[in-house]
């Protein structure tokens, strides 16, 4: 989302040595970074013998940090020994992190969105692998997650809590006035947008304001066409942005960007529409558009502003397969990773990475778990339901392009593939000059780090 995206930007453009105010550190008796594990190695660690504890800071406020602290609770249950403190960085967790670790004062433990932010802390030196808990992760986790967090052969996260980016929201009402059923195809999905228009409702609602809502719609289209071996080249810029992969995308990315009558307010309205705006076109009555393409966090954008009702007012359909592409998720999400290793840490990492650590958040609502342990039940709707596990279970699942790539590429309002991206809303026709301007930007951005 774009609170990650931005404050990222500015934590990896500008990581400056401050004190962080209040201590983070833990204050767990050993204090050391090789403390015992409660698992494997050396004598039976039980939970009666593990105390201390355990400092995390996170991005997640409101209902989300009440969740969480109902997690934390769960896990006094195994392990009343530990304190668990959470404290909230809100949007500037990157830069409170990143200057916490430049004076020396890290928390224990760091939910970070950023697999790009991890790796720098990475080769900063200073997170702790979590070994420890990889037969854990891999029990519970599919080969694709387990990837994302391994660097050098070593485990040093996993995605916590996740997010469904390959969902496509729309209002009930509108479809069935124009008389169209959910799509399995791109070619299902262009048909349904021209019954769209010819009912009378715009067929797409877009947040072009925010040029990361044209990363994900390329990332969704790139995944499927090109296929995963391709998309992690392209993330790593092992190919050229020039590639004809992403020249091909482009073009199929134009059907929707160049049907302009079909867009809520045209190609300038869509430049001029902040995501929120972009959902509440759609989450009205009678609505503005018909659909949004966006992750599963669009209901909570107008949760307290809608009437309308999950299912009967709004729903949400996978992202369409393109060609005979296989089904796949695009999405992000929160990892822990940690940056000290005591019994109380590695016990909390544990339980996070188990079906109770996912299942006491899920069954709460607004939370979308990649633990495949979790059972299908414990979700409180059939929408929740539905994206959370098409994330457990994805056959292919990429984390976002944009979110891997430097930040002045990759996550800079105004520049890089943000702005880029615009561009080529504005003048979808332009595809050669729109791959050569995104190599030109990736490159430069990638020889800087």
């Amino acid at each position: 989302m774009t609170r990650h995206r931005i404050a990222t930007a500015a934590a990896l453009l500008a990581l400056a040595p401050v004190l962080l105010a209040a201590g983070c550190g833990s204050d767990d008796d050993s204090g050391s970074t090789s403390g015992s594990s409660t698992s494997g190695g050396g004598a039976t660690t039980t939970a009666a013998d593990v105390r201390g504890s355990v400092s995390v800071i996170g991005i997640w406020t409101g209902d989300e940090q009440r969740s969480f602290q109902a997690v934390i609770d769960k896990f006094n249950e195994q392990y009343p020994d530990v304190t668990v403190r959470y404290t909230s960085a809100g949007d500037n967790l990157p830069t409170v992190v990143g200057t916490a670790v430049q004076g020396g004062n890290p928390p224990d433990i760091a939910t970070i969105a950023q697999p790009g932010l991890i790796r720098e802390f990475q080769r900063q030196g200073a997170l702790r692998p979590i070994d420890y808990a990889k037969d854990t992760v891999s029990a519970n986790y599919a080969p694709d997650f387990v990837k994302l967090g391994t660097i050098g052969g070593r485990l040093f996260s996993f995605v916590y809590k996740g997010a469904n980016k390959s969902t496509v929201w729309y209002n009930v009402a509108a479809a069935r006035n124009a008389g169209v059923t959910d799509p399995a195809t791109w070619d299902d999905f262009l048909a349904n947008a021209r019954t769209y228009r010819a009912s009378g409702v715009p067929a797409y609602s877009i947040g072009g304001a925010d040029g990361w809502t044209l990363t994900d719609l390329f990332e969704n289209i790139y995944l499927r066409e090109a296929g995963p071996d391709k998309y992690d080249q392209l993330s790593e810029h092992r190919i050229p942005w020039t590639d004809p992969s992403v020249r091909s995308a482009l073009r199929t990315m134009a059907q929707v960007l160049g049907d302009r009558s079909n867009i809520v307010g045209g190609t300038q309205g869509a430049l001029q529409t902040e995501f929120p705006a972009s959902v509440e076109n759609v989450f009205q009555d009678p609505p503005r558009g018909a659909q949004v393409i966006e992750g599963d966090f669009v209901p909570g954008v107008v949760a307290e502003s809608t009437r309308l009702r999950a299912e009967s007012g709004y729903n949400v359909y996978p992202f369409p397969n393109i060609g005979d592409s296989e089904d796949a998720v695009v999405g992000g999400g929160d990892s822990i990773a940690t940056f000290r290793d005591t019994p109380a840490v590695r016990a909390f990492v544990e339980f996070l990475a188990s079906p109770d650590g996912a299942s006491t958040w899920a069954e709460r609502g607004g939370f979308s778990s990649p633990n495949r342990s979790v059972g299908e039940d414990v979700y409180p709707d059939e929408i929740t339901k539905t994206v959370a596990t098409a994330i457990a279970n994805a056959r292919t699942f990429r984390f976002d392009m944009s979110d891997l790539a430097p930040a002045a590429f990759g996550g800079t309002p105004g520049q890089g593939e943000w702005k880029i991206l615009q561009d080529f809303l504005a003048n979808p026709s332009d595809i050669d000059g729109t791959a050569q301007a995104l190599e030109t930007s990736a490159a430069r951005a990638f020889r800087a780090g």
